[in-house]
């Protein structure tokens, strides 16, 4: 049992939150909720030891193995991913290599009644003694199980950490806290690098590991399946519900009705109380009553309401001029770099008005193919844009590519042309960027503030074909919430990449899967397919048991 007691947490003279406690017990899933700036990440730090709470203090057994993976890592370049995976295991390497040592040095010495003879027994005792008590492990193999569930082949365990990008890199930190068998597991955000089969994978193996985390996410179907507790940060404490995160949000609805009601009431009895006051005050006969009245307002706790954020994107797309019935045909579609080939004789039709998501693993082509229809790289095969085709792209990068000295007003007045220049602040206010907010500097700006300004370049002119890579990394909730409504009411034709189960639930009616250097067609929706690859799995494991 793991227990936060008074944390309390101040910078420059603002309170982040106070006086905050809960218990952990061995096998509690928690999802930690809350808006932007609540301190959810702080929170975390704190319990992984990263940083000082202002006052109070986390108490954990001893022996209490917690493990911590931030939004941002820094991966060791100098080995190769299955090294630096294994390091999971360096404690009990270095165990293992003391004991050695130890007895080697035992086996030379010939001074066996010294003082310092027996203090090596003792030593190499004691560490035999812990070493043993390790349950044995087949270290090599459960490296690889790991890998291989986080998206990573068996080509990739040789390559130096140093090649790979920064999504994979997390993916072996990940890899490296699973593999120590923690007591305690805090994530930040871990799903933001994953494709679906290894958010699946990492589900299944934190609902069967039976010990404790906490994780703080925006992606409501992995919180959803994962957590059977949720707590919210806001107003500087915190609420715990014993319920998952959709549960949370009904039981948050109610609390809230709850509050409203006893402010309404306390308020009109405060203004009651005030009308006696003033009324009596100076009348010989009432002292003693004015007098009561005025110390119990004077002790009262006045009841406060959860703030509300009411601030919300204001989404909507531009009527679709019409497109041909065909807006993008690909025939026999092949892409090669070097003497890798990503994809090799790929077909795709996409008639008007249809919306596919595009899924799969990481690196196995999806943004190529993108980049391809953007006529960004050159490729092999056909690809055919349909007859009066106008296209919206949001790259996966779209967000990293502003420019950091321009403020928000002039990204957007930079590239702004014809009628829709005399609206740019009511657009910008739509994207929740008003008052001072416009003339931030795009460098100061967070993820999802850079993302929501990214987007309304998709906004500047009528399109009928829109093409989204990754367009929900660094969007809360609610955000993602207002975009996937925008989308179930654009008129025109939708290319979805992305890993979201929930952001592509009831919004797309087919899936293509890239993957072994294929792109295959599957009708239906995203459940659907989710069902239909869970099952093949599973026969593919009988077979090759059989």
């Amino acid at each position: 049992m793991i227990s936060v007691d008074g944390l309390s947490v101040e910078f420059s003279g603002t309170t982040l939150f106070k006086d905050i406690s809960f218990v952990l017990n061995e096998t509690d899933r928690i999802a930690l909720m809350g808006k932007n700036g609540a301190g959810k990440s702080t929170i975390l730090k704190i319990i992984a030891g990263e940083q000082t709470a202002t006052k109070g203090r986390v108490s954990a057994p001893k022996d209490a193995v917690i493990a911590y993976l931030p939004q941002h890592i820094n991966t060791e370049d100098k080995r190769t991913v299955f090294e630096e995976t294994a390091q999971a295991f360096s404690i009990i390497f270095e165990m293992e290599q003391q004991i050695k040592e130890l007895n080697d040095e035992l086996s030379t010495r010939t001074d066996y009644e010294s003082a310092a003879y027996f203090e090596i027994i003792e030593k190499v005792s004691t560490l035999s003694e812990k070493f043993y008590s390790i349950e044995e492990i087949n270290y090599d193999a459960e490296v690889e199980k790991i890998l291989l569930g986080l998206g990573f082949v068996r080509n990739d365990f040789n390559r130096p950490t140093s090649e790979i990008s920064g999504g994979w890199r997390m993916r072996i930190e990940l890899a490296k806290i699973l593999l120590k068998r923690p007591d305690l597991i805090l994530l930040d955000e871990p799903t933001n690098h994953l494709d679906i089969e290894s958010i699946q994978w990492l589900e299944e193996f934190l609902i069967n590991s039976g010990k404790a985390v906490i994780v703080i996410s925006h992606d409501r179907a992995f919180i959803d399946n994962i957590t059977t507790r949720t707590i919210e940060v806001t107003m500087g404490r915190i609420y715990d519900y014993k319920a998952k995160y959709s549960d949370y949000l009904q039981l948050r609805k109610e609390r809230r009705v709850h509050q409203q009601k006893a402010f309404d009431e306390q308020k009109k009895m405060i203004a009651e109380t005030q009308v006696f006051i003033d009324r009596f005050k100076g009348t010989y006969s009432k002292t003693l009553s004015v007098q009561s009245r005025v110390k119990m307002l004077d002790k009262l706790e006045i009841v406060e309401v959860d703030d509300e954020d009411n601030s919300a994107l204001r989404l909507k797309f531009p009527p679709s001029p019409r497109s041909g019935n065909y807006p993008l045909i690909i025939e026999e579609m092949s892409k090669k770099y070097g003497d890798h080939t990503v994809f090799k004789d790929a077909r795709l039709t996409l008639e008007r008005g249809e919306r596919v998501a595009f899924v799969g693993k990481n690196g196995e082509g999806k943004s190529t193919l993108v980049k391809a229809i953007m006529n960004e790289i050159d490729y092999e095969g056909t690809l055919t844009i349909g007859h009066n085709a106008l296209i919206g792209y949001f790259a996966q990068n779209e967000a990293s590519l502003l420019d950091e000295k321009l403020t928000v007003f002039q990204t957007i007045d930079d590239i702004a042309v014809g009628d829709v220049r005399t609206k740019i602040k009511d657009l910008l206010g739509a994207f929740m960027f008003s008052g001072d907010s416009v003339t931030k500097k795009v460098k100061v700006l967070s993820g999802g503030e850079r993302t929501r300004l990214a987007m309304i370049k998709l906004l500047l002119e009528p399109v009928n074909l829109l093409i989204l890579d990754e367009p929900t990394n660094h969007l809360d909730m609610k955000t993602k919430d207002i975009l996937k409504s925008a989308l179930q009411d654009f008129d025109g034709t939708i290319i979805l990449v992305s890993h979201d189960r929930d952001f592509l639930d009831g919004l797309v009616e087919k899936v293509y899967e890239f993957g072994n250097k294929k792109i295959k067609e599957h009708l239906g929706d995203i459940n659907s397919f989710l069902q239909k690859k869970r099952l093949d799995n599973l026969h593919e494991i009988e077979r090759s048991k059989k």
